[in-house]
């Protein structure tokens, strides 16, 4: 009777063990395996352009597991008109004159926020047409290449911006700001 409870308990005490094994395995591939990634954004026209009347005050960029990320920063502006898609080359607002945007693909993105105080006609972005974002570097990043300002022009501002190849992205509107997500891969 000793050795089939001794048994029996050996048998209890392996069988706990390798479940903690296996749930220790799970929870190491769970935290090294690879990210679970959103799909289904798609990379067709996303919004629709509504002017605004309150400033841009900041553009800047992220780096993500699965996406490269922009954010446009207008406090105060509530929810913003948007307007983001693919296009073949970024020409200029009002002028149409051609800016050269780096990457394999260009993302023309237009926010209902100008680049300049509607009262005053002073800067409140500091963005010059052609030249790099201020204070925005995407070396090193998976999916952006280049983030060019373009113009600001009845109250939206438009920025050229380069990826890699034409990626899936997202726009998300939250109070003050605008996010465009670009996916590294399909």
């Amino acid at each position: 009777m000793r050795r089939t409870a001794a048994a029996a308990a050996a048998l209890v005490l392996a069988g706990t063990g390798l479940g903690m094994v296996t749930a220790a395995a799970g929870t190491a591939t769970a935290a090294t395996g690879a990210t679970a990634c959103p799909n289904g954004w798609g990379s067709g026209d996303k919004g629709g352009v509504a002017a605004g009347a309150v400033p841009l005050k900041n553009v800047r960029a992220g780096r993500h597991d699965c996406f490269d990320r922009l954010v446009f920063d207008v406090p105060g502006g509530g929810t913003l008109g948007y307007s983001v898609g693919y296009v073949d080359q970024l020409h200029q607002l009002a002028s149409g004159e051609y800016i050269p945007v780096g990457g394999g693909a260009v993302l023309d993105v237009r926010v209902g926020a100008p680049a300049y105080d509607p009262a005053t006609g002073a800067a409140a972005y500091p963005g010059r047409a052609g030249q790099p974002l201020p204070g925005v570097d995407v070396s090193g990043y998976s999916t952006f290449r280049d983030a060019r300002f373009s113009a600001s022009f009845e109250g939206e501002t438009q920025i050229g911006l380069g990826v890699r190849a034409r990626l899936p992205f997202r726009v998300i509107q939250l109070p003050d700001q605008l996010v465009v997500d670009v996916a590294h891969s399909w």
